[in-house]
């Protein structure tokens, strides 16, 4: 399952009216109404014979379309996904003969039922995060657009709504907003909330207004264009996501710029680190919570001979290993190589490696420990000594907020005895430190 917070139909959101699963409930409304039949007038004098039939012309129809408090809460076990993958299946129920194909309704809910049981399994185990952000209850896009467009009329520029409306709204509902803003006064909040703010305050409200798939394709490709690369975009961006986030990114990227996410990769980046980077954009790591100890042994010893044990270093192992097995699985690789060796895997990384494929394998290690303290150290990084990287600050805050800046608020605190509210307090000011604060609940 994807992340919260990252839309899992791509973009744009699906608009007010239109349901994900308006396909289901649908059926419920004509069967009924077969008992009235149709008028001979309109071309259907033999419906009460042709009616009485279908029982025998269709004896799979009474297990493949159970009654409706029936079948739908077990399509709900069965198909966790439904809203997303059937959204289109209404117009003319193109699916129908798949689900007849089935000639048991039995078999098929043991079926769902083991298909319940295998995903649902790791999801108990992984610990709830911890977002900042959550959409808000009740919610109605028209007054929030309301408030904005108050806001931003005449001389000057209410603030103080603008970040409590944005920072207390989900990315989805963001959109929403935008969409009720341009219906009700025929102009683009973005472009007003440009044209009302400036500097560093107005890169972080374009970016919370950005559907999140376009903003990661945005920063992918700015890492990437003109003079030099910054690979520690590349590192946070590609090193960090899901197969089902990688995907979804690479179709925002083509559809922006006209070109495939890996062709730039390949094109931007050279050695062992565009190889890594390749391997990573294919978004095919393994997503079995299943550890198989025996292949965490063996693994180990691969990574361990590929390294330490020889002369140089075989990187196509490190490759593999890491960018195609489970987060699970390679937290149980690493634990092997430390009962091996007597040593973390992390100081392996460091005496083989160096350069940016150092700094890119060992991110991977950090996620797979503990992402929220991975994503504590880059705020920490991006706020540390003179100057600031607002890029990253904006890029971390905005992207994690409705998935587990809280963790990564407490994991800083952890780390370096100081919150994150008092470094952001320290580095920033203005509107746009209110603004990163929202963002943390604290304004």
């Amino acid at each position: 399952m994807p992340m919260a917070g990252f839309p899992t139909m791509g973009y744009p959101p699906p608009q007010p009216g239109y349901p994900a699963a308006s396909g289901y409930p649908q059926p419920s409304q004509p069967y009924p109404q077969q008992n009235t039949g149709y008028p001979p007038s309109q071309g259907y004098p033999n419906n009460a014979q042709g009616y009485t039939q279908s029982p025998q012309g269709y004896p799979q129809t009474a297990q493949g379309y159970p009654p409706s408090a029936q079948a739908y809460p077990q399509s709900a076990q069965g198909y966790p996904q439904a809203q997303t993958g059937y959204s289109q299946a209404s117009p003319g129920y193109p699916q129908t003969d798949k689900y007849q194909s089935y000639p048991s309704h039995n078999q098929s809910q043991s079926q769902s039922q083991q298909t319940y049981s295998v995903s649902s399994n790791p999801m108990a185990n992984t610990p709830e995060s911890k977002p900042t952000v959550v959409p808000a209850n009740p919610f109605d896009p028209r007054e929030d657009a309301a408030v904005l467009r108050k806001a931003m009329k005449g001389f000057g520029t209410d603030e103080k709504a603008i970040i409590q409306v944005l920072t207390r709204r989900s990315n989805e509902q963001r959109l929403r907003i935008a969409f009720e803003f341009k219906t009700l006064y025929g102009k683009d909040l973005v472009s007003d909330l440009k044209s009302e703010t400036s500097g560093k305050f107005e890169d972080l409200l374009v970016a919370l207004m950005t559907p999140l798939p376009q903003f990661y394709a945005k920063e992918l490709h700015d890492a990437t264009a003109g003079i030099g690369t910054d690979e520690d975009v590349l590192i946070e961006v590609m090193c960090t996501m899901s197969n089902h986030e990688i995907h979804v990114i690479k179709q925002a990227y083509t559809a922006i710029y006209g070109t495939l996410l890996e062709d730039d990769l390949r094109g931007d980046t050279s050695g062992n680190f565009k190889r890594l980077m390749t391997s990573l954009c294919m978004g095919n790591r393994s997503e079995d919570f299943h550890v198989d100890q025996q292949k965490a042994r063996e693994d180990a010893r691969s990574l361990l001979q590929a390294g330490e044990l020889r002369l140089g270093t075989d990187e196509s192992v490190f490759n593999a290993v890491l960018c195609s097995r489970s987060f699970p699985q390679l937290a149980a690789i690493f634990q092997e190589y430390h009962f091996l060796t007597g040593h973390d895997i992390d100081d392996a990384i460091k005496a083989e490696f160096s350069g940016d494929l150092e700094k890119a394998l060992r991110a991977i290690v950090k996620v797979v420990r503990n992402k929220p303290l991975f994503f504590a150290e880059r705020l920490h990084k991006s706020m540390k000594g003179l100057g600031t990287n607002d890029r990253q600050l904006i890029r971390i805050m905005v992207t994690r907020c409705e998935v587990d800046l809280g963790d990564i608020s407490n994991m800083f605190h952890s780390k370096y005895g100081e919150t994150l509210q008092s470094w952001i307090e320290g580095d920033c000011s203005g509107h746009y430190k209110k603004c990163l604060l929202g963002l943390l609940g604290l304004y």
